[in-house]
């Protein structure tokens, strides 16, 4: 099995702490996102602050795009991002214009799951216009209803698909093991670092916990 890739959500707006914070688990992370409501916040200067500081891990912009894919995206692959994230739900025309944006920054993109009706078509659909990343995703919202993604996880990797397989939603150590023999690639966690006594600490846990389910 590939050892699976560690995406740590960086979902706070204060610029600074966020700087910090992933200077505290770089150590242990392969990708950082710029969650949704920071990047609304701090805009495109902290993807330009996380490329200088950080060359060595892959910088997702989670935009969920959900119009004008193309010119959305565009200026985020220019400044550094290596994913942008579109949402499923917008249709194949804008994640089409993401796509586009990516290839002219040989970057990639992540079609983001949530809410989709029919996830399996759209993953299908997305691999077919050339998204090299499927996001499984269980919103807050759904997550405090009692939802998880383990069963929609399960759903698009059995696809067999040529994409790599992202799994959002309340992972933590207890869970993670299992999100990886369910075969996701990316495997994103957020609360489980950032709300831990020690982030550091819980990044080296979850870091040791996928690389033993991997092995």
């Amino acid at each position: 099995m590939a050892r699976p890739l560690i995406q740590m959500a960086l979902d706070s707006l204060d610029f600074d702490q966020t700087v910090a914070l992933a200077e505290q688990v770089a150590p242990y992370v392969d990708i950082f996102e710029i969650g949704t409501p920071c990047i609304k916040y701090n805009g495109i200067g902290l993807v330009k602050e996380l490329r200088q500081r950080f060359p060595d891990q892959l910088l997702l912009v989670d935009l969920k795009t959900m119009d004008a894919g193309e010119y959305e995206a565009a200026p985020f692959y220019a400044a550094g991002a290596d994913i942008c994230t579109v949402l499923g739900v917008s249709g194949l025309a804008t994640i089409g214009g993401v796509i586009k944006a990516a290839r002219a920054h040989n970057a990639e993109v992540q079609v983001d799951l949530i809410n989709v009706p029919d996830k399996v078509d759209c993953a299908r659909e997305s691999a077919k216009l050339g998204a090299q990343i499927v996001g499984v995703h269980t919103g807050l919202d759904a997550q405090a209803a009692g939802q998880t993604p383990f069963a929609d996880l399960q759903a698009i990797a059995d696809l067999g698909l040529n994409v790599r397989v992202s799994v959002a939603g309340g992972i933590k150590q207890a869970t993670v093991q299992q999100v990886v023999a369910s075969g996701a690639s990316i495997i994103v966690v957020g609360a489980a670092i950032y709300g831990a006594p020690s982030p550091a600490e819980a990044a080296r846990e979850i870091r040791q916990l996928v690389d033993a389910a991997s092995a």
